[in-house]
């Protein structure tokens, strides 16, 4: 059983791009949470350098079309997926995480994963880039989106063997 929420991060709040996204990545990627560093995957990023290649996309996306929203900009999503208590294990929770990612992005957005042990539930942060790595558009969130990740989400659980939550 996972349940999945999205959330989009802003610059907002007096915080630049690189702040919003520093603040997100270094929790995201504790390496307490994450049994130092073990159960952090990424797609076309180095988790290292995760905010300097979000932020120079969002330069050339600004270069390229033109566009700025200033502090309205959805600079890149931040999906959690939670799990049942004991029902899976942190290698299989990353996994499905990055399985998830990908069939939402459609390998089209940079993204990391980190999957947390340090409470009874594992649980998997997905924060991905809202600029497509070719530059030229972002991720569309609309009222769908939920949906979307939820049955993408529900699916991979089944063909990994986990519950789903037959009535959310």
């Amino acid at each position: 059983m996972a349940t999945t929420r999205l959330i989009p991060l802003h610059t907002g709040k007096g915080r630049s791009v690189a702040e919003a996204l520093g603040r997100s990545t270094d929790y995201i990627e504790n390496p307490d949470k994450t049994d130092g560093g073990e159960w952090v995957s990424a797609y076309e990023c180095d988790p290292v350098s995760i905010d300097a290649e979000f932020l120079f996309a969002k330069r050339q996306y600004a270069a390229l079309t033109g566009r700025d929203q200033g502090e309205r900009d959805v600079i890149a999503y931040h999906l959690r997926q939670s799990f049942k208590p004991g029902e899976t294990d942190p290698a299989t929770a990353n996994k499905i995480g990055y399985e998830l990612a990908m069939s939402l992005t459609k390998g089209r957005h940079a993204f990391i994963i980190c999957t947390h042990v340090d409470k009874a539930h594992v649980h998997s942060h997905i924060i991905f880039n809202s600029t497509a790595l070719t530059h030229d558009s972002k991720f569309r969130n609309s009222w769908n989106s939920s949906f979307a990740i939820r049955k993408i989400s529900d699916r991979l659980c089944a063909e990994h063997g986990l519950s789903i939550i037959e009535n959310p």
